[in-house]
């Protein structure tokens, strides 16, 4: 029972064989054409995992810190290490045994579909469309257990792990069948929605020439065909630009170019379409609900390759992210596209509005028009809000998939060493801080200027060429907010900032040059050729742009903010000048509605401030994060929480603080180390500290309360350990 050939699956074996397994097992039943194979039952997945005690492993890794309190890069970690185990774990010997004996029976040396099949997937209510992996073109039994493995590993990954917790799912009780089905050579495939998810009386049907997988994960759009839900009539044949079509090669399947013959014809005749139409609500009426169902054509014949519910989304399910969530994970082609629409669009429209309005003068403007502008300013910070949300946090997958193709290529026992080969020394944040670091090396070498400095003599002669870039620098850097202030705002602050940066002897990181990387990046470039070679090139290149933009796109959203603030904080000004004892507490729509109709808002209650450090309260000796940056540092901790503590740094300090921002990554160099309660290796605590080498924790809950300025702190960014020593 632990291997059943998809013939023989029936409804008894529906926990051991999935969702999709158990449709499979339906469509022949009922005499449709189902590509021939075996399923991989549950059960060999759970063998695999006490044999390899890779159950306590992932439970280990699950139970690191609770999920409801993680954010996205954190639950991606957890994922990459969980798919890193299973990439790592030996194949215990009888299984695969077994498994080989399966592989010789259906297909030698043929190509197949290693397909994902969870146990709680594709049921009425939870459709898990494209939520798991699925591999084309595996040739070889090595290549056929490879991924085997990976499709269980994907009942891990990070779209999985939050999905199933927006479902309220128990992931710790998940397991994966996997189906392994001969590769149907495709002329025509496509898909069939027996009821339009956008429209209930319709049915929608959708082809592309070639394989399926490239409408699945949307690198080739398909034609589209409309259809009245009751009669089967057309309504609408939605053509596009045939010009791609996805086909098998010897290393697994590319995109290809279309033949000028197939390009200028639709992927389905009239015939094909009512043909399919009917198959649709055949299918709908057996298993009792609208299906959405994958299909292919070969030399004219229909083979069915699954069928699952189709499930809409509820009109009360304003708080449901899961399509949100499916959405972080773009294809390679996808990527490249939203690297060129976010290099050569939007960046250049967030510089150059935040450019328009920093030459706005507010001042002439009346209460009334300062208002609307407050207003315009809102909807502006909240357009590129949604733009950073849509397609910023998207592009960082980036990062992801060129860490997943590292991994499997490499198996590293480290499976964040992939980050090393990712070159940030030109992101923002740093050229900032490197100017920074230039300004504080000229008081550093000149200690009458120092002098001047320290007694804000900044008329005196020694400091006018010193005053002349310092200006500079605030003009470029003045639009970069941190909590309510824009930070080097004010002169005197940035000038104390430098002199504490004067005070200790910063050496940048020659990352670009740096030997031991360059010889990372030939070992992994060695591994390929050909086209094979290229596709590595240009994921490695991707994931270096990916990895700057994470830390740059908040930096010009920064710029769009701050000029929000801008006006806001004139808007507080002149109400504080009018009498308002509550000004500086009002927020936009307060402002907005005082200036415009004065009187109508009533005053703002002002909150106690709750002492969260409480001193009479035992701390932990230990506590346990994520480690980020290698290394071991000790030193006297500051906990950041507001833009006044930023600028109290002092060198040789601990940072610790919620979460790290770029525009607030000007103080990094100073640190010791770095604590954080956010977590992962795309948060920005973590980027900016692998640039300077300074060891970092992260991922560590309430670490602002459990840790106070003053203490004495130990960081292992090795372990994920912060040490509490008793105050000084």
């Amino acid at each position: 029972m632990d291997i059943i050939p998809l013939s023989e699956l029936d409804k008894i074996h529906r926990q051991l064989i999935g969702g999709k397994g158990y449709a499979l097992g339906q469509l022949i039943s009922l005499g449709y054409n189902v590509p021939p194979g075996f399923c991989v039952t549950t059960l060999v997945y759970d063998q695999f995992l006490d044999q390899t005690g890779l159950r306590d492993l992932i439970n280990l890794e699950l139970n690191r810190k609770n999920m409801g309190e993680m954010r996205w890069e954190e639950i991606w970690d957890t994922a990459l290490r969980i798919r890193n185990l299973f990439l790592r774990m030996p194949f215990p010997a009888d299984l695969k045994e077994v498994l080989k004996a399966h592989c010789d029976q259906y297909f030698l040396t043929a190509s197949v579909v290693v397909r994902s099949s969870a146990g709680d997937e594709d049921s009425s209510g939870n459709s898990f469309a494209g939520l798991h992996e699925s591999y084309v073109n595996m040739r070889g039994f090595d290549a056929i257990i490879k991924h085997i493995q990976l499709v269980w590993a994907s009942l891990w990954s990070d779209r999985a792990l939050l999905y199933r917790r927006e479902l309220g799912l128990e992931v710790e009780h998940s397991a994966m069948a996997v189906v392994v089905q001969l590769l149907v050579e495709s002329d025509v495939s496509g898909i069939i929605f027996s009821r339009n998810p956008n429209d209930p009386e319709q049915t929608i049907v959708e082809a592309v020439h070639g394989l399926n997988q490239g409408l699945v994960d949307g690198s080739i759009e398909p034609d589209r065909w409309l259809l009245n839900r009751s009669t089967g009539k057309l309504v609408k044949h939605i053509p596009v630009d045939r010009t791609r079509n996805m086909v098998c090669t010897d290393e697994g399947i590319t995109v290809a170019p279309l033949p000028y013959d197939k390009a200028k014809t639709a992927p389905l005749n009239a015939g094909q379409v009512n043909q399919l139409f009917q198959l649709a609500h055949n299918l709908e009426q057996h298993f009792g609900s609208p299906q959405d169902i994958e299909w292919t054509l070969s030399n004219n014949q229909l083979f069915i390759l699954q069928s699952r519910p189709v499930t809409a989304k509820k009109a009360n399910s304003a708080e449901d992210k899961r399509g949100w969530y499916l959405s972080l994970t773009r294809s390679f082609d996808n990527l490249q596209q939203l690297h060129h629409v976010i290099v050569n669009e939007r960046l250049p429209a967030m510089a150059s509005e935040a450019n328009r309005l920093d030459d706005y003068d507010l001042d002439p403007l009346s209460d009334h028009e300062l208002a609307s502008e407050i207003n315009s300013r809102s909807e502006i910070y909240q357009h590129w809000h949604d733009v950073y949300w849509d397609e910023f946090i998207p592009f960082a997958h980036g990062v992801r998939l060129f860490g997943e193709f590292y991994n499997d290529t490499l198996n590293p026992f480290d499976p964040a060493e992939f980050i090393l080969l990712l070159n940030s020394s030109d992101m923002i944040s740093v050229k900032r801080n490197q100017q920074l670091a230039e300004l504080a090396a000229e008081v550093r070498q000149n200690a009458d200027l120092k002098a001047a400095l320290q007694s804000q003599d900044y008329f005196a002669a020694v400091c006018e060429l010193f005053i002349q870039q310092l200006d500079a620098f605030l003009k470029e850097f003045s639009g970069l907010v941190w909590g309510a202030e824009i930070c080097f705002s004010d002169r005197n602050k940035t000038i104390k900032h430098i002199l504490q940066l004067a005070s200790k002897a910063l050496l940048g990181k020659e990352k670009e040059n740096d030997p031991k990387i360059q010889q990372m990046v030939n070992h992994f470039l060695s591994h390929f050729q050909g086209e094979q070679l290229k596709i590595a090139q240009q994921l490695l290149e991707l994931a270096r742009v990916s990895y700057k933009i994470r830390d740059d796109d908040n930096i010009y959203l920064g710029r769009i903010e701050s000029q929000l603030l801008k006006a806001t904080e004139l808007a507080k000004n002149r109400l504080a000048a009018k009498g308002d004892p509550d000004s500086q507490l009002r927020n936009a729509n307060e402002l907005i509605a005082l200036l415009s109709h004065p009187g109508q808002v009533p005053k703002t209650k002002r909150k106690k401030s709750k002492n969260k450090q409480q001193s009479g309260k035992l701390k932990a000796r230990q506590i346990v994060g994520q480690p980020a940056v290698a290394g071991l540092s000790s030193g006297i901790a500051r906990v950041v929480l507001t833009s006044d503590d930023l600028f109290e740094f002092k060198a040789g300090e601990i940072l610790v603080c919620t979460a790290i921002d770029p525009n607030m990554t000007f103080v990094v160099p100073l640190a010791a180390a770095i604590v954080e309660c956010r977590g992962g290796m795309l948060i920005h605590g973590a980027i900016i500290a692998r640039e300077y080498g300074i060891p970092c924790v992260t991922g560590i809950p309430l670490a602002t309360s459990r840790i106070s300025t003053g203490d004495k702190v130990t960081v292992d960014g090795y372990l994920g350990i912060v040490t509490l020593d008793k105050k000084p």
